[in-house]
Order: C-alpha cells, then sequence, then structure tokens
C-alpha cells in the first residue's frame, strides 16, 4: 500500500510540474494574508504552510448560522452533531473532534473535556467572524497538544474602514418542514446587532449580539405537550437557545497593536424526555407527567492581545482568561396541564473550569530577510471539576482537577535562495500529569516561479487523555467499564506536500491550480478495550494505531462577477483495533470526496446567485461485534454517502444599505445516514443510523447596513 501511495504521490507531483507553463500576463492581484503558523501576518502566497482560507464574503454567502455551517462544506470535514447534549463538533482528516485545534484569534477555546479541543461549534457565534483558517496535517510545534489532524482558526474583525459601522439582520429558517413563530414553537429564528466606532485614526471599538434561538426538530417524535406512553414524546433534536456577546477595543499606532476582547455565551438546552409516568396529585386527582431536565451553559472570555517591536525584535503576546460552567436542574412536569409539578429547583453545577491560557512569540532576532527564528512560550493552568453528571466517576464527590502545561518552542526560517525557505521547529511541553513531550517539524516551500509553490510539511503532535479516557468508572451489576490514569498522550505524524499555481489570462480569468498528498499517522491510540469476556469488563487502554493518506485536488476560477471553486479528495484510512486477544486487520478503506462553490452577481442589479455542493462518499471501517458474551469478532462497519446542496439568492436595496437573501439549504433532503461504523459496548447496542441533519429546509435574511 505504502508503494502504491509513493507512486501516486510522485505522479501528482510530475504531473503538476508538467503543468508549468510562463504565463504571457503578469497580472498583480491583491493576496489574502493569514496568520496562522506564521512568524508575522503575511500573504497567503507566500506562506509556508497550505491554509485555506473561508473569508467574510463567502460566510455571508453562505447565510450560515453558526460556524458548524460553515465548516460542513469544506473538504475532510464532518460535523458530527449529537442531537441529545445539542454539541456538534468536527471531525478533521477522519478523526474526531479532539485530535482538531479550534482557535479564536490565535486562542485555544475552552470546551467541555479541555482547552480548544471537541469544541461545540454550534456555540461559536459567525456574525463578528472576519475569516477562518484551516491549516491541515500535525501542528505539535506551533499549537502544542490535540493539534494532531490540524488547526481551525477564527479570526473575528477587529477593525472597520469607515467612521460608524452599524449592521442589524433577523433571519427565519425552517427545520425540516417545521416552522412557526409562537414560544415553543418550531424553525429557528437568529437575530444579529453590530457596531464598529473608529474613535480617532489609533483606537476602535466594536461590539456584536447574536441571538441563536433553535427551537429543537421532533423528526418521528411528538414534541413536549405528547402524552401518550408510547416514547414518542419530546424530540429528536432538543431545543438550544444561544446568545453570544463580543466587544472589543483595539489601539493601533505605528508598529504597536493592542487589542483586548470579551466574550460572553450563554446557552439553555431543554431535554424532554420520552418516558410517560402517572403522577398522584391525591387517590382521585391522577395526571401524566415526566421528569424533563434543563441545562444551562456559562462562558466568559477574556484576551489581551499585543503586537508590537522590541527594537527590531517582534513580539506578540497573548494572554487569555476563561471560564465555563454548565449547570443542570431537573423537574416534574405536568404534560396534559402544561405546567410544573412544584418549583423549578436552582441549577446545580456539573462541569466547571477555569483556565489562564499565555503564549509569546519572539522573532526577527537578525533582522534580516535571509534567516529569521522565533522563539515562544505557551502555557495554561485548568482549574474545575465534574460531577457525577457529566459522567461516571469513581465515588460520590465531584472529580476535581487542577491541570499546568507549560512548553518552549523555537523555529528557524531560513530563505536560502530567492526561492526556496525552510523551516525545521522543535517544541518540549512538560505537564504536571504527564511526561514530557517532544514535538518536531520540518516545512520548505519553493516559490518555482512568481505564481507557482511547492510546499513540503513534516509534523508531530500529541493528543493528551480525555477526562472520561482518565476517570470513568461505571461498575455495577450490568457493567464495569474503567478509565485509567495511567494513559499515555497519543502521538501523531503528519508527512504532506502540495502545489499550487496560479495563472492570469489576458482575458481576465484568475485560475488557482492545486494538488497535494498527506500522510497521518497515529500511534497509541485510545481505545475503550474489552479486558475481560467472563466476566465481561472494559477499560481505556493504549492499544490501537491509526494511518491515513489523502490525496486532494483544488480549482478556481474568477472573472469580473463570476466565480467557481472545485476540489475533490480521495483518502484511505487503516484503524489497526484490538479487543483481548483479537487484532482486526490492517487494511485501508477508501471514501471520495467533493465539493464546488459557485457565486455569480448579475451586473446593474448587484443579485448574488450561490450555490454550494459536497458529496461525502461512502465509509468503512471494522467494528467489533459481539453477538453473545462468548464471541467476538471484527465486522466490517459502513456509513452510507450522501450529497448536500444549498442554494441561496440575496439582493441589496437602497444603495446597499438592506439586503434581502432567500434560500434553500439541503436541497437533496438528507435526515439519517445509515451508519453501522459505531459498535455497542457494553450492553448497549449502536444505533444503525446517524442522524447528520434534519432535512431540507428555508430560510429568509433580512439586514440592514448603516
Amino acid at each position: 500500500m505504502k508503494k502504491k501511495a509513493l507512486s501516486i504521490l510522485s505522479l501528482s507531483t510530475v504531473l503538476w510540474m508538467n503543468a508549468q507553463e510562463r504565463d504571457s500576463l503578469k497580472q498583480k492581484k491583491i493576496e489574502e494574508v493569514v496568520v496562522t503558523g506564521q512568524y508575522t501576518q503575511q500573504s497567503i502566497n507566500k506562506s509556508i504552510y497550505k491554509v485555506e482560507v473561508i473569508n467574510a464574503e463567502q460566510i455571508k454567502n453562505m447565510a450560515a448560522t453558526n460556524v458548524a455551517d460553515v465548516l460542513n462544506q469544506s473538504l475532510n470535514v464532518l460535523i458530527v452533531p449529537d442531537r441529545n447534549s445539542g454539541n456538534s463538533t468536527a471531525n478533521l482528516m477522519g478523526l474526531g473532534g479532539e485530535y482538531t485545534k479550534i482557535l479564536i484569534d490565535n486562542i485555544p477555546v475552552v470546551g467541555d473535556i479541555g482547552l480548544g479541543n471537541n469544541i461545540d461549534l454550534t456555540k461559536l457565534n459567525i456574525n463578528n467572524v472576519e475569516r477562518i483558517e484551516i491549516v491541515r496535517g500535525s501542528m505539535g510545534v506551533d499549537y502544542g497538544s490535540n493539534a494532531v489532524a490540524g488547526v481551525i482558526n477564527i479570526i473575528t474583525k477587529k477593525n472597520s474602514q469607515k467612521k460608524l459601522t452599524l449592521n442589524a439582520s433577523l433571519q427565519e429558517e425552517t427545520v425540516g418542514k417545521e416552522y412557526n413563530w409562537y414560544k415553543k414553537g418550531q424553525g429557528r429564528h437568529v437575530q444579529n446587532l453590530n457596531i464598529g466606532y473608529n474613535i480617532n485614526e489609533n483606537w476602535y471599538v466594536g461590539a456584536n449580539i447574536n441571538h441563536n434561538d433553535f427551537q429543537g426538530f421532533q423528526g418521528t417524535q411528538e414534541g413536549y405537550k405528547y402524552f401518550e406512553k408510547d416514547k414518542k414524546r419530546g424530540y429528536l433534536w432538543q431545543p438550544k437557545d444561544v446568545t453570544n456577546v463580543d466587544a472589543v477595543l483595539r489601539y493601533n499606532k505605528n508598529q504597536t497593536s493592542i487589542f483586548y476582547k470579551f466574550g460572553f455565551l450563554n446557552e439553555k438546552l431543554n431535554y424532554y424526555n420520552p418516558g410517560v409516568e402517572d403522577y398522584f396529585y391525591s387517590v382521585k386527582d391522577i395526571t401524566l407527567s415526566s421528569v424533563d431536565r434543563d441545562y444551562l451553559t456559562t462562558r466568559y472570555l477574556n484576551q489581551l492581545n499585543v503586537q508590537t517591536k522590541l527594537g527590531a525584535v517582534n513580539y506578540t503576546g497573548d494572554f487569555s482568561y476563561q471560564t465555563q460552567d454548565r449547570k443542570y436542574r431537573d423537574f416534574k412536569y405536568d404534560i396534559p396541564n402544561r405546567k410544573v409539578i412544584g418549583d423549578k429547583s436552582e441549577y446545580q453545577s456539573y462541569n466547571k473550569a477555569d483556565v489562564f491560557y499565555s503564549r509569546g512569540v519572539f522573532s526577527n532576532f537578525l533582522d534580516s530577510k535571509k534567516i529569521d527564528f522565533q522563539i515562544g512560550y505557551e502555557l495554561d493552568h485548568t482549574s474545575g471539576f465534574a460531577g457525577n453528571i457529566a459522567g461516571n466517576f469513581e465515588g460520590t464527590d465531584n472529580v476535581k482537577r487542577k491541570i499546568f502545561n507549560y512548553a518552549n518552542f523555537m523555529s528557524v526560517e531560513w530563505n536560502t535562495t530567492d526561492w526556496l525557505s525552510i523551516r525545521p521547529g522543535y517544541r518540549l511541553a512538560l505537564s504536571d500529569k504527564f511526561d514530557a513531550q517532544h514535538n518536531y517539524s520540518l516545512t520548505a516551500r519553493a516559490k518555482v516561479t512568481e505564481n507557482d509553490n511547492l510546499r513540503l510539511v513534516v509534523g508531530s503532535a500529541n493528543r493528551f487523555p480525555n477526562f472520561d479516557e482518565l476517570y470513568t468508572y461505571q461498575v455495577d451489576s450490568n457493567h464495569d467499564i474503567r478509565g485509567n490514569v495511567d494513559l499515555k498522550p497519543e502521538q501523531g505524524m503528519t508527512v504532506s506536500l502540495n502545489g499550487e499555481k496560479k495563472i492570469y489570462t489576458v482575458s481576465g480569468w484568475n485560475l488557482n491550480l492545486g494538488t497535494s498528498a498527506t500522510y497521518l499517522k497515529v500511534k497509541d491510540r485510545i481505545e475503550l478495550a474489552t479486558i475481560s469476556q467472563q466476566p465481561l469488563k472494559y477499560k481505556y487502554i493504549n492499544i490501537n494505531n491509526y494511518s491515513s493518506y489523502i490525496f486532494e485536488a483544488n480549482f478556481r476560477a474568477q472573472k469580473n462577477q463570476f466565480s467557481l471553486a472545485a476540489n475533490a479528495t480521495y483518502y484511505g484510512i487503516s484503524k489497526e483495533l484490538k479487543a483481548g486477544a483479537l487484532t482486526s486487520p490492517d487494511d485501508y478503506f477508501y471514501t471520495f470526496e467533493a465539493n464546488a462553490a459557485v457565486n455569480y452577481t448579475v451586473p446593474k442589479i448587484n443579485t448574488t446567485l450561490s450555490l454550494f455542493y459536497k458529496y461525502t462518499g461512502k465509509t468503512q471501517m471494522f467494528v467489533l461485534a459481539t453477538p453473545d458474551l462468548a464471541t467476538s469478532y471484527y465486522d466490517v462497519g459502513e456509513r452510507g454517502d450522501f450529497h448536500m446542496m444549498n442554494f441561496i439568492i440575496t439582493q441589496p436595496f437602497y444603495n446597499n444599505h438592506f439586503d434581502v437573501s432567500l434560500g434553500v439549504k439541503n436541497i437533496f433532503d438528507v435526515s439519517s445516514v445509515r451508519d453501522t461504523t459505531v459498535s455497542g459496548n457494553a450492553h448497549e447496542t449502536a444505533d444503525p443510523n446517524s442522524n447528520l441533519f434534519y432535512g431540507r429546509s428555508y430560510f429568509a435574511r433580512l439586514s440592514y447596513n448603516f
């Protein structure tokens, strides 16, 4: 398999090199700038990493309501929703959300199980985003633990070209076929207000408020008013109400830029129990009730960023303090009479984290265009607890946690010639919970011509065990599932080669062609494994290996008011699984994905038509089958393929002060996809379907710009 992959990689490179030609027109074009993985902000063309950028105009054309909606359009990214918790995480390059680092303005976001990983993307406000930068591959040197599959960096708006900007928008959207205006009704209702003001040439202040009210998706269920005893009460996707408040104050003068950012999140999720039972007010007064639950999540973010020069040395410092508190309350609900029995109790905390984070980077020590090196530090201190409702942990008390991580990293960027740049890097990471971790990287960019680049990236990253993997303890007459405090961090490594060619034609076309090949390997993967058949016992252990090959082709074309982007990827994944004495085959299973985006603005009337399409191919993998306690074997599980398509029309009015957008999402009406790639565990049978979406929906959005 490796020989075949290397042959394909070599062939891709040869074909790309043969496609080189001298452009007849040397046309200059304003380049997008990126910050992820860079010493300083610079053009995407000069970036030593391949960076995918989703800019504000693309986000606007998508009519997305959160970050998950945007990333769902990208290749090798699968948004996996949990319909009960309401969370949606990103699987990148075939690995789960715990292997991808999520940053906002270069700062990892605090989440339910860690810092910067397995983040619920539906909690992140999309309306104050300037762009999203995606770098695929292990980035442990630059961004530390959990950046195994890559980094997603969300860059927010922190300036404006005008003295005063004000934008207000309303978006109404069906959820499948469900929609109405009423309280506890149906559909999705989004309101946003954004204000920016340049106090003078040095000071800027901005604020954004976003309210995203998702009223749930009933699907095959009957809603919260239903009171038959057939388990059909409630929702397939639970109702969730999210409010984000963000504010920024920025100072910029000469070579110094400082900004302070405040963020607040309030999320309410309602769980309506499908179980219905009798409730006796008295012997003669009987009603039907259910025990429901409210969840409340609050998050506060404070960030200070400083960029300045210390002599000739560039300094960038980030300081962040974040808190997240997850609470719940149970109450008994009288369904026929639509009232709470007794009073709702006070919310109780069950998962809380306080995080101090800091990252400092120094570069440009030699003040030379030929060679530069960067040194930096990163530290985070997390304290908090998880109660038994957050998981099954030994004992009755909250499991308290304090974790301190510290790292030093350095790299050298050497422009050996006008056309070749090389950057080796190293990170030493120390933790009070685990042994010292070492990460390495080697990146190189060859500027073949002014518009042609080749990039080679080799990098490593580790993933620390999460809270469940360390501390789970569920032992009773029916279960024996245990965490493992002796787990080792997982080790990931990536090698990728990609080429990019830009062509500017005499007729006005701007073309971008690209191809890439990536190899990813993860050792010591943590899995919940069967350690005993009689009696049946499970435990988290370092047991499995994972590897994948990914081949990708990209094409972009733009002329005047028309733009087209088309991409395709073909990747194979091998997982070596073990369960007791059983070991799965290490065969590779292959999947094909493709996407396309077309935008056209009609001249004179300025109507913008946008079409987004993505195909996700069939996925296969080995899963452990246990038809009875005495029999176990590895079988091939499969998740079916599916097509997604969105179509949006946007029309501005009154000199672009008003925008009206209408559209349809999920045109092919995809909801559940047959999925047998998840095996049951510990007396539980896996659902043979993945509820990835809730079907075709329609929306209307009205925006006002001052």
